[in-house]
């Protein structure tokens, strides 16, 4: 296959990662409080020990807010990859390779330390999904320069 088709198809492939993550902010943020969403959050209280009324709503909170923060990201990461697309620049997708590098291993541990393993595979995933595209379009790009 040709690198120039090589490298549209990774690009809709971020594209469509990215309208994941803003869906996934919107869930989160307007309907993590949905009785679908229970089994969830009492994982999560049971792991830390306080699966009280006011813990489950601290919880939903905090997940909510993570949702609108997920959005944001997800508009970054649309706008990083349309830069980089258009102007062929590996410095951008090496920087967004940095990101995941530095949010990934942190965001694995925060969640092992309270041995919530669904976390963990979810960013294991996503990094399964995202990392090597990046890579890939960082080397075609710094090939082309």
């Amino acid at each position: 296959m040709h690198t120039d088709t090589i490298r549209k198809w990774l690009i809709s492939w971020l594209y469509l990662l990215t309208c994941g993550h803003f869906a996934a902010g919107v869930l989160l943020a307007w309907f993590s409080n949905l009785d679908l969403f229970d089994h969830y959050h009492q994982s999560i209280l049971m792991q830390v020990g306080n699966s009280s009324v006011s813990a489950h709503q601290l919880q939903v909170w905090w997940v909510r807010l993570f949702g609108a923060t997920l959005q944001n990201l997800a508009i970054y990461m649309g706008v990083l990859t349309y830069v980089a697309s258009r102007q062929r620049s590996a410095f951008v997708w090496a920087w967004m390779v940095v990101g995941l590098i530095v949010w990934a291993p942190q965001d694995m541990l925060i969640s092992l330390r309270i041995d919530h393993w669904l976390h963990v595979w979810v960013d294991a995933g996503a990094l399964l999904l995202m990392l090597p595209p990046l890579i890939i379009l960082w080397w075609i790009d710094k090939e082309a320069a």
